[in-house]
């Protein structure tokens, strides 16, 4: 099925590289993840021009917890600033945000920062940035299925009903579309434990080029690229 010069409507990033681009510059890690930030602006306004839906961005996995404790917080840091100082500018181009992952085990300051932006902003309905934060696809399906299985228990839910939409209904990204193409930055070829349910017929793009150098054109880029595809769904 070709994609009619249609934009996808739900693209999902590995933000990979900040740490080897910081290095590079002779800098310290931190100033990697600083300049990502700036990326993840410029994805934005790339979505918002191209008439994307949602975009979902890796920004912490439930493995980042092993990096240098001091590397951690820096990220907690600039993520609480992030989200202190973009609600009013999400507002102004009419982004909703939303956050995926074990989201309760995260320093309490950085919870508060996130039920925050997501009230402030759940009016929105242009474009939904979603941040994986402490996220795990095995984790998520762990939870998913501990869910199910409560249900079913409690009697509310057959064994008979369960089908492939009632484990999507119960995942963290339930309510929102399968991506339909996944982006990873810095060459590196793995999905890295992100999304392995919802990727299952997403088309692939990776790009040498590491997270604080890819700009609003190399999405543009990308989504051109996505709309020259043949999508078969497993058809012919």
């Amino acid at each position: 099925m070709k994609n009619d010069s249609l934009p996808p409507r739900h693209i999902a990033i590995i933000m990979d590289g900040n740490g080897r681009w910081a290095k590079e510059q002779g800098w310290i890690r931190i100033k990697g993840h600083e300049q990502g930030a700036q990326s993840v602006q410029e994805s934005l306004d790339a979505c918002l021009e191209a008439g994307v839906e949602y975009l979902t961005l890796y920004a912490f996995s439930s493995e980042n917890w092993k990096r240098p404790k001091l590397e951690v917080q820096g990220l907690m840091t600039l993520l609480e600033h992030y989200l202190g100082n973009k609600v009013e500018e999400m507002n102004k181009n009419g982004i909703r945000f939303h956050a995926i992952g074990r989201l309760h085990e995260l320093p309490a300051a950085v919870q508060k920062r996130l039920q925050k932006a997501i009230a402030a902003t759940a009016h929105n309905n242009k474009l939904t940035l979603t941040l994986a934060l402490n996220y795990g696809a095995r984790a998520e399906i762990v939870d998913a299925t501990k869910a199910i299985a409560q249900k079913v228990q409690q009697g509310t839910l057959s064994l008979e009903d369960i089908t492939e939409a009632t484990i999507s209904e119960h995942l963290y990204t339930a309510g929102m579309p399968d991506p339909d193409l996944f982006i990873r930055t810095s060459g590196e070829y793995r999905i890295s434990n992100f999304l392995l349910w919802q990727l299952s017929y997403t088309e692939i793009y990776i790009t040498q080029k590491f997270w604080p150098d890819f700009k609003k054109a190399d999405l543009l880029a990308a989504i051109e690229d996505f709309k020259k595809r043949e999508r078969r769904f497993g058809g012919v």
